[in-house]
């Protein structure tokens, strides 16, 4: 889709996410939260809004109305999205197409979830929309069952995917190096999740819990893994005249590109990875760099969808940062190095920095909000806002956010122009 003039993000908001059922909150509360600090990062009012694209995932009909009614009632419309965990993602990319289009000039996309613990689907009495990746999974030799008796279905089944993807991995390369990979994956986001104030987690969880303390489903643990989460994100997205209007060009980060890939013919093949994802995200990707002409060489930083280790290793291949089979080298030869504000990232193949948030890993995974979350992480870094997790002279960034069902969304940023000024000094 082309469009005469650009789309940028002007604000972002975030609440801090936490373990399901650990804060007396509603999502009502919590999206009024992310979306004043979105207003207020973008110096706009609620009455400057001309539509909402909300994403949850675990909900009734029209959630999106009853959350920002709390920011206003303004009779704005108001579209409800839910894409599993690339709901967030999902609500960014409707919202930028609704400015692409012409309809509206500023646009709120809005994310939230309030868990009741693991992944769970209500309805058992119509086919799952999950149900053909789950039997085709069993079908290509995934084990039929629970992993553990204290799981329920979709969450023992997830899990089971991507610890089949990652099996099928191990058996290309090295064993021993493919798991310490996993290993060092975890503990890099664990690690940078500790500058990361809003993070569940903002602890360093050691390599040796994470490779051995309670096994999933091996190679899995639950130190490589992203637990569920409750919070909110939001991001404001405007066209370029409504950004030149307002004089909001110092903080405008712009959208470059952005694609969804659904499931293709791959992903019902022999292959646990593409059905986890892998030729979707990669598809998704190449259409972005081949819309900018840029390549991965020239993105200073990634936001991934680490619901499992395993899966951000994975996505250093499709994503392009490296041919298949070199995502294990990649990370032997990170480096961990300081910023100017003394917080600690590590940089893969001494080039990438990769989740300097923490990821789903440390954040926690509150399944409607993930993706805006991903967004306002990359805004703040491309304006230089991160403090700790500042990726330093950051001028492109690329977030990629994966729901089983299936949709992957990439997403290409450029900083705003006063950030790029700034660099060249």
């Amino acid at each position: 889709m082309a469009t005469p003039e650009g789309t940028f993000v002007v604000g972002v908001g975030m609440t801090k996410f936490c373990r399901p059922q650990t804060r007396k909150w509603d999502y009502p509360d919590m999206a009024r939260e992310a979306g004043q600090e979105a207003l207020a990062d973008a110096g706009l009012k609620y009455n400057d809004i001309d539509a909402v694209v909300a994403s949850y995932c675990y909900g009734e009909p029209t959630c999106g109305q009853r959350a920002v009614y709390e920011l206003g009632l303004t009779g704005v419309p108001v579209f409800n999205v839910n894409n599993n965990c690339s709901s967030g993602s999902s609500a960014l990319m409707l919202a930028r197409r609704l400015i692409m289009s012409g309809a509206e000039e500023c646009v709120l996309a809005i994310g939230f979830e309030k868990m009741e613990g693991g992944l769970s689907e209500k309805y058992t009495d119509r086919i799952s929309p999950v149900s053909r990746h789950m039997d085709h999974m069993v079908n290509i030799g995934a084990e039929p069952g629970l992993i553990s008796p204290k799981m329920n279905h979709m969450t023992s089944d997830v899990i089971k995917l991507f610890a089949y993807a990652a099996r099928e991995y191990i058996n290309k390369h090295p064993q021993e190096e493919v798991k310490e990979a996993l290993v060092k994956i975890a503990y890099k986001n664990r690690k940078q999740g500790t500058n990361n104030p809003r993070a569940s987690f903002q602890s360093v969880m050691s390599m040796d819990t994470i490779a051995n303390k309670a096994i999933l489903c091996p190679p899995i643990t639950f130190g490589m893994t992203a637990a569920t989460a409750d919070g909110s994100a939001a991001a404001i997205v405007c066209s370029e005249a409504f950004v030149k209007r307002k004089n909001l060009q110092a903080k405008a980060v712009k959208i470059l590109a952005q694609h969804m890939v659904t499931d293709l013919p791959s992903s019902f093949e022999r292959s646990f990875i593409d059905l986890s994802g892998y030729a979707m995200a990669k598809k998704a990707a190449s259409k972005c760099f081949s819309q900018t002409g840029l390549s991965p060489r020239d993105i200073d930083l990634f936001e991934v969808h680490d619901c499992f280790s395993c899966n951000e290793l994975l996505m250093y291949e499709a994503l392009g940062l490296c041919p298949p089979g070199r995502g294990v080298s990649m990370v032997e030869n990170s480096e961990w190095r300081k910023n100017k504000a003394g917080g600690e990232l590590c940089y893969i193949d001494k080039k990438w920095v990769v989740n300097p948030s923490g990821g789903l890993e440390s954040k926690g995974h509150p399944i409607g909000a993930s993706g805006l979350a991903q967004c306002a992480e990359l805004t703040w870094q491309l304006r230089g806002q991160a403090d700790k997790r500042q990726v330093e002279g950051a001028m492109y960034a690329m977030q990629h956010n994966f729901g089983i069902g299936g949709a992957a969304v990439v997403t290409l940023y450029e900083a705003p122009s006063s950030t790029k000024s700034k660099a060249k000094l």
